[in-house]
């Protein structure tokens, strides 16, 4: 059996924030994974995806995106190069490829178990990441079995799926952009609309993203609760020249073609029913996205940026005149049902009595209650950015100085933040 001070579970953005710090502390320790460095970004993503956060945004302790294009978007594939020179850069001490099977406690140690070997620690921290597994709707069993399903997890693109028309369930970032990629492809789309945040990708002539960060928001301390019910962002990352143009929502998906209908209720086989609310639902998230602008607008006004912004221009609001109440898949040439309705936390492998009963690891940034445990990149672990791969450096931050009893380094801090 191995011994060592900390052991980092999970060899993404979080898990590498986390080494960084650990390393400027001087703490042994090694950062393990199932698979590679970014394994969710190379196999669990479809093939056009880009971040949503500009370029710059790309922040992570003592590291910065160098490039040109600080305004673009990373396609996936980048993003995993950029984190295997931010590993290489800092010298990760990394086990890759031997999955994590059990944790458990032993006295004042833990005990890491893997298909490779075993390990005792001191500290584990856990950054696998807000992406557990698929979270399948209710009722999904039922649905006829010549009717291909497959979650955005499972999703590549157009060609992948059988011939014939999609329904696409949720209208979150996955959602909206895998119906938008569908429509353009000439598959008939039909959009089943929840809960959803819209924002427009500009607004005034600056990334939605910079607002948000100006007015303070993305530093917003998040209660759980809010962190359950809070939808992820209606948001695309593509150039302002594409000529898909760079907003996606329902408003520009109905251009597309895309018909939508209210939230995913009853299916029986190849008949699926929608529930009554899809102007309820657009309707409150039209009023929270010109809340947001009303404050992006006073803050322009506070710091006197009038001259250097372009006028306020606010985004149409989305017509919900006879939605779809319910669709026969087959007589409608349906042939298969894309879930993008979000993740749960997946943690069966670690048998430390921290997880809630929704599946997440119960913590106060980043400190759980048994000692020497820690998690990183849990969704809005404790700030509204906290999955974001700018977010995880304030989480690993927390993280780090707690393990270290509040004695990491004043420049590590600097350069966390």
């Amino acid at each position: 059996m191995s011994t060592i001070d900390t052991i980092v579970i999970g060899a993404g953005h979080a898990g590498l924030a986390v080494s960084r710090l650990l390393s400027e502390a001087g703490r042994d320790h090694v950062v393990m994974d199932r698979g590679r460095i970014a394994e969710r970004w190379r196999s669990e993503r479809w093939d056009s995806l880009h971040l949503l956060t500009p370029r710059w945004m790309t922040r992570l302790p003592g590291w910065r995106y160098p490039g040109e294009d600080q305004d673009g978007f990373m396609p996936a594939a980048e993003l995993v190069g950029h984190l295997e020179q931010y590993a290489a850069a800092n010298a990760a001490p990394l086990v890759l490829g031997d999955e994590v099977h059990r944790v458990t406690l032993h006295r004042d140690r833990y005990r890491v178990e893997t298909g490779g070997r075993s390990w005792k620690a001191r500290h584990v921290v856990v950054a696998t990441g807000a992406t557990g597994r698929a979270n399948v709707p209710a009722g999904m069993d039922r649905l006829d079995p010549d009717i291909a399903l497959v979650t955005s997890a499972q999703y590549r693109n157009p060609d992948q799926l059988p011939p014939g028309g999609v329904l696409v369930v949720g209208a979150s970032a996955s959602g909206s952009q895998i119906a938008d990629e569908l429509a353009r492809a000439g598959r008939r789309v039909v959009l089943a609309v929840g809960r959803h945040t819209r924002l427009p990708r500009t607004y005034r002539g600056m990334d939605v993203f910079w607002w948000l960060e100006q007015t303070g928001r993305l530093a917003r301390q998040v209660t759980r609760g809010e962190a359950r019910v809070e939808p992820s962002l209606q948001l695309v990352g593509r150039e302002p020249a594409d000529p898909r143009g760079s907003d996606v929502d329902l408003a520009t998906l109905q251009r597309s073609g895309v018909e939508l209908a209210g939230r995913l209720g009853e299916v029986a086989g190849h008949r699926v029913g929608f529930r009554d609310d899809l102007a309820a639902s657009t309707h409150t998230a039209d009023q929270q996205m010109f809340r947001f602008l009303d404050s992006v607008d006073r803050y322009v006004d506070l710091q006197h940026l009038g001259a250097e912004v372009d006028p306020a221009v606010r985004p149409p609001r989305v017509a919900t005149s006879d939605p779809l109440t319910h669709l026969d898949l087959r007589a409608a040439g349906i042939g298969t049902v894309v879930l993008a309705t979000g993740f749960r936390p997946h943690h069966p492998w670690l048998r430390i009595p921290v997880v809630g009963s929704d599946g997440a690891i119960q913590q106060e940034r980043g400190v759980t209650a048994a000692p020497g445990l820690y998690v990183v990149g849990q969704r809005f672990q404790h700030r509204r950015d906290s999955t974001f791969i700018d977010g995880a450096r304030f989480g690993a931050r927390d993280v780090v100085s707690h393990l270290c009893g509040g004695e990491l380094a004043a420049g590590a801090l600097e350069e966390a933040s």
